[in-house]
């Protein structure tokens, strides 16, 4: 499917048939990436979408430590004033 790069104010834009957008379940805030082909449209997701299995996987690899303990203050007792 072709289609036109149009102006939009300032910008220019490309108008994405229905049928598309429904096939790709694409809606609202999109990330777009520039790969080889050209510019790639993908969903938007969000900033620590996939922490929960990263930090599964470092529990499976047993390396879920603390690195920064002695940045860590159990009570007031160390807090400044």
């Amino acid at each position: 499917m072709k289609a036109n790069i149009v102006a939009i104010g300032n910008s220019q834009g490309v108008r994405i048939p229905k049928i598309l957008l429904d096939q790709s379940g694409l809606s609202g805030e999109v990330e777009l990436e520039v790969c080889e082909q050209g510019i790639l449209i993908k969903k938007s997701r969000s900033p620590r979408h996939d922490w929960d299995q990263a930090f599964r996987q470092m529990a499976v690899n047993n390396d879920d430590e603390l690195v920064l303990e002695e940045s860590v203050s159990p009570g007031k007792e160390n807090w400044r004033w």
